[in-house]
């Protein structure tokens, strides 16, 4: 949103009533009290990339990269929606009571729409995937969603990281982020810029250097962000980053030094401890009171535009809203929505038939963190996957066996038993079970941010794409026994679990609390999965470039030159339907090209499915596959058809030069279900 001239007026007023100490007190994320102003204390910090999180209970929803793979623009609006409704509420409760503590807010810093260009990162799951396309748009969705369009924002949502930022996660403090201007514009910045135009208010930096320059106090980067795009709302460190210019990157001396160089370069809160050093710095002549009002100046914008020290129209929304039925809705339909069938030999649905036997096994199916991902809430409810099979075989009067046939790294369950202790029992529960749900992945422990995952010998990133020995043993032990399996994969990122005789493989990711029902009604039947990769799934590691290259050669399915390396590709996913579509018409308008598609449901199932439009034109520049430019999620049941109109924006057509952007005068339009192909609807446009 645009921050109106009469809260700008505000803003001003209020700050040219604060001392000079006053003001730079401001400048923390923990900002004190300012009693003799009226002021209340106020933390910037608070989090909710799928439901508000870490501050008690709350409507907790998939990862993000599950909602991504939901492709679904309107469903992430909802969500987003929900959680600036939560934490309002919760905000409204959490003050009246005097605690204004970390996470109790209304500056959400989500969504993450960093690029995940590589699978090793352990952050990716964060993100909406590796499409800059994609990213922007749900991105954009999520922040109409949690800012709402009231007089007063619900809540305030934060692009981050910005910028050119994936990992590793072991080198982010003191890691130089190498890039060309057609990467930095084509597929790093894109999405923030399209979050920008959706009227987001604030943006965090990141904590690599680009280029040379720390990203939080970088020359380029926040000229494009103010003057090029207009941006108009806050800009926050990640936390304790600007200590890391002295510390790390050495461009500064000290703790003074860093936090001059920040503010000079346009960065208005520290979420760290650098900027007590602020007054000090003033004091030093290194920034002068006009760069610390201006800053404050956009603080209390903010503030303002959140309505802290009005009346709203969210006064009166009742606690009982939080984490209630119809919110916890949306997060099932979330949860159907975002699983991804990638292997089906007719095994699946499971027919429900009195007295079958379905034996549930490994270290996902009865654990909580299978289901929760990184920066979660607190559900009041969770359902295991194998608590919602076995509610689903209760009604049909169908037996469950379980084992959980190992720990999900370590080498036994029990301290004091032998290697692989439960692999026996999981044999057993196979075979004397008709079919087999194998539930492996990773977890928040294996796969994460820097310091808050158990896995230190990478910082969170993944050093194969392989699932631990632990479950590879168990996997290939299961399998052996010759039953009808369906591997549950319950990870955020690429992972090959490298035996491909399993029946069936579905791709859960973090699915939320409700996981477990939302695979019983897939496995089972009572819905399709209709779900799409928005990663590329990859073999393995060694035919990819080194993490530490930034360029986008050879990376993601845009620029990927090794086809043979993909096991399963970006936007694909199966349904236990059979679709068709056909491109109607293509047409100039204003703001790009209108495509009109029919499609029609040719198969037995009623289901979901995702229209996904593809550019593409011959040029050096140009992406060596075509690129996502539009997509539309739609259901249909059985024998049924629609026509579905989308509309390419002009800038898809752009092509990125090093020196220039430009358009060529034709292009090919492709429309399906997944990336082109041999059957893929295609026509040309003249632009």
């Amino acid at each position: 949103m645009k921050i109106s001239d009469k809260i700008k007026t505000r803003a001003k007023k209020m700050v040219s009533e604060m001392t000079l100490e006053e003001k730079c007190s401001q400048l923390r994320y923990d900002s004190p009290a300012i009693d003799r102003l009226g002021i209340p204390a106020y933390n910037w910090w608070n989090e909710g990339l799928h439901g508000t999180a870490r501050g008690g209970t709350a409507t907790m929803f998939p990862q993000a990269i599950g909602i991504a793979a939901a492709f679904d623009e309107e469903l992430t609006e909802r969500i987003a929606e929900i959680i600036g409704k939560e934490t309002r509420i919760k905000y409204n409760y959490y003050s009246a009571k005097g605690d204004r503590d970390i996470y109790k807010g209304l500056t959400i810093w989500s969504p993450n729409v960093n690029i995940f260009r590589d699978p090793r990162w352990g952050r990716g799951h964060e993100t909406y995937g590796e499409d800059p396309y994609l990213t922007g748009l749900l991105g954009s969705a999520y922040v109409r969603g949690l800012q709402g369009d009231g007089e007063y924002m619900a809540a305030s949502a934060c692009a981050k990281h910005f910028a050119v930022h994936s990992g590793p996660e072991n080198l982010r403090h003191e890691f130089d982020a190498e890039c060309g201007n057609k990467d930095l514009h084509e597929t790093y910045l894109y999405a923030f810029k399209k979050l920008v135009q959706a009227g987001v208010t604030g943006v965090m930096g990141a904590y690599n250097r680009v280029n040379g320059e720390p990203a939080c106090a970088h020359t380029e980067l926040m000229k494009i962000l103010r003057e090029d795009w207009d941006f108009d709302g806050y800009f926050v460190s990640d936390c304790w980053a600007i200590q890391d210019f002295h510390l790390h990157h050495k461009v500064t001396s000290d703790f003074v030094s860093s936090a001059a160089l920040a503010l000079k370069k346009g960065c208005d809160v520290n979420c760290g401890c650098s900027y007590a050093y602020i007054l000090q710095a003033y004091n030093d002549g290194l920034v002068t009171e006009e760069e610390i009002d201006r800053s404050v100046r956009k603080l209390f914008e903010i503030r303002l535009a959140l309505g802290m020290f009005d009346s709203t129209e969210y006064d009166s929304l009742p606690y009982s809203a939080v984490d209630g039925k119809e919110h916890n809705a949306v997060s099932l339909e979330a949860a159907q929505k975002s699983m991804v069938l990638l292997k089906n030999d007719n095994v699946l649905p499971i027919k429900k038939e009195k007295g079958k036997v379905i034996g549930v096994i490994g270290p996902a199916a009865d654990n909580r963190e299978a289901l929760k991902g990184n920066y979660y809430g607190t559900s009041s409810h969770y359902t295991t996957y194998l608590q919602g099979i076995q509610a689903a075989c209760d009604e049909a009067e169908m037996t469950v066996l379980y084992s959980e046939g190992c720990d999900y790294s370590k080498d036994r369950t029990e301290c004091l038993a032998q290697p692989y202790d439960r692999i026996s029992e999981a044999v057993i529960t196979a075979e004397n079970s008709d079919i087999v749900i194998l539930c492996v992945g990773l977890n928040e422990h294996l796969e994460g941010e820097e310091g808050d995952t158990g896995n230190e010998y990478a910082s969170g990133d993944k050093e194969s794409l392989l699932l631990p020995e632990s479950q590879q043993r168990l996997i290939k032990a299961v399998l052996d026994t010759g039953k009808p399996v369906v591997v549950v994969l319950s990870a955020g990122s690429s992972v090959n679990i490298n035996d491909d005789r399993a029946n069936a493989l579905i791709c859960t990711w973090y699915a939320g609390p409700h996981g477990g029902k939302a695979l019983a009604d897939i496995i089972f039947g009572e819905i399709s999965p209709s779900g799409k990769l928005p990663v590329t799934f990859y073999k393995d590691t060694e035919k990819l470039p080194e993490f530490t290259d930034y360029s986008m050669k050879n990376r993601t399915y845009r620029y990927i030159e090794d086809n043979s390396n993909v096991l399963y590709p970006f936007g694909y996913g199966l349904t236990y339907s059979d679709f068709a579509c056909e491109i109607l018409s293509a047409e100039k308008t204003e703001k790009g090209v209108k495509v009109k598609i029919s499609a029609e449901n040719k198969g037995n199932c009623d289901s979901g499915e995702v229209i996904q439009l593809y550019l593409h034109t011959d040029d050096e520049n140009a992406p060596l596959s075509p690129w996502l430019c539009g997509v539309k999620r739609f259901f249909l049941g059985q024998g049924e058809s629609i026509v579905l109109e989308i509309e390419i924006e002009n800038d898809s057509f752009d092509i990125y030069g090093e020196d220039k952007v430009y358009r060529k005068e034709k292009y090919r339009i492709f429309a399906g279900f997944g990336q082109p192909d041999g059957n893929t609807a295609a026509t040309e446009i003249q632009i």
